[in-house]
């Protein structure tokens, strides 16, 4: 957190710019140089680092459904189980043909031991040997994926089927989710993007913040883990990826809320928001030109910090500009200025700088 600025003036200031109002005097400053930090709000979409379906890997009706929508389940754990008759009567079959092939071969290794049978046909009865070895082990695999199990430890989604129903091949069942750490995705404009790069701060693991759904911020810190290697075209931005730990499992996949990066500012103009106004969703401020006339001057904003806009276009440090009145006022008006330092209107106001 930033050190508070003390406050220029009691309120007895305020006292006697308002009688200057009154003289025709109008307190007027200039834009003040300095090193800050900005916290940068970026919309981002929450992702578990695994998410996947659970699919049926054989065709069939829908035996037990052993967990439920929500529940923690371990790596392994069975969830689904689907008829499974057909397959075990596969495997009998398989494991009979395979008995069989073996009694061949043996007995036909017997006679080509006695020179009885050529080798040739000891390598027929071996080949079919293993063929009925392979068909078994295949049919075992098929009644093996009638129990579906957990891939890892995590959280299971919404149920697509129900007990009963019956299932083709690769039919989606339901979702697993580990949300032990989650992804968080942004995007970044290019500008910005180059300026994080500049900061050489890509392979430092920025550390970032995430704002929820209900504005509060997620009691633990992030950091920048992976950019994407191109930029979207349309949009003209990049996307960025934070990792957080998920220890008390408040994060969960498909969230959205706000990624807050602070941004160090060097050798910026700051200037106070209450002596700008705006114009058709433009900022301006009354400049004051030598001969102490108001002319209207549009600025950019690079900005905003609690009371004070960071000016990227539009003012110099030299510029002077009316502070106070400027509903009272209009462009081209000659006014007689009171001058204030701006360190000391800066100091004034509630602002958090380095």
């Amino acid at each position: 957190m930033l050190p508070l600025l003390p406050l220029l003036t009691a309120c007895g200031g305020h006292q006697e710019e308002h009688e200057e109002h009154d003289q025709g005097r109008y307190a007027a400053t200039s834009a003040f140089l300095a090193d800050t930090v900005m916290d940068q709000a970026y919309v981002c979409q929450i992702h578990s680092v695994q998410h996947i379906e659970v699919r049926a890997l054989e065709e069939g009706y829908l035996q037990d459904i052993l967990v439920d929508e929500g529940q923690h389940v371990k790596e392994g754990q069975l969830m689904f189980r689907i008829r499974p008759v057909l397959y075990q009567a596969e495997v009998q079959k398989a494991a009979a043909e395979a008995e069989f092939a073996e009694i061949e071969y043996r007995n036909t290794k017997a006679l080509a031991d006695s020179n009885v049978v050529s080798p040739n046909e000891l390598a027929m009865a071996k080949a079919q040997y293993n063929k009925a070895t392979a068909e078994l082990a295949a049919a075992q695999a098929h009644l093996g994926f009638t129990e579906i199990r957990a891939s890892f430890d995590g959280i299971v989604g919404r149920f697509h089927v129900r007990k009963g129903s019956l299932l083709d091949e690769g039919e989606l069942l339901t979702e697993l989710s580990d949300n032990s750490s989650m992804w968080v995705y942004f995007n970044v404009p290019e500008a910005e993007y180059l300026d994080y790069r500049r900061n050489e701060q890509a392979e430092n693991g920025t550390k970032v913040r995430l704002m929820l759904a209900d504005t509060e911020i997620f009691d633990q810190v992030g950091e920048i883990t992976a950019i994407e290697s191109d930029f979207n075209n349309k949009t003209g931005n990049i996307a960025f990826r934070a990792t957080f730990s998920n220890p008390k499992g408040i994060l969960r996949h498909g969230q959205t809320g706000n990624i807050i990066m602070r941004s160090h500012l060097h050798n910026v103009l700051l200037i106070p928001q209450k002596a700008t106004f705006e114009v058709l969703d433009h900022r301006y401020v009354f400049l004051i030109d030598k001969q102490d006339t108001l002319r209207q001057t549009r600025i950019e904003i690079g900005g905003e910090l609690p009371h004070i806009f960071v000016v990227n276009k539009g003012l110099t440090k030299e510029d002077r500009f009316l502070l106070e009145g400027i509903r009272k006022v209009k462009d081209g008006q000659k006014v007689e200025p009171l001058l204030i330092a701006p360190d000391s209107v800066i100091k004034h106001l509630d602002l958090y700088a380095e």
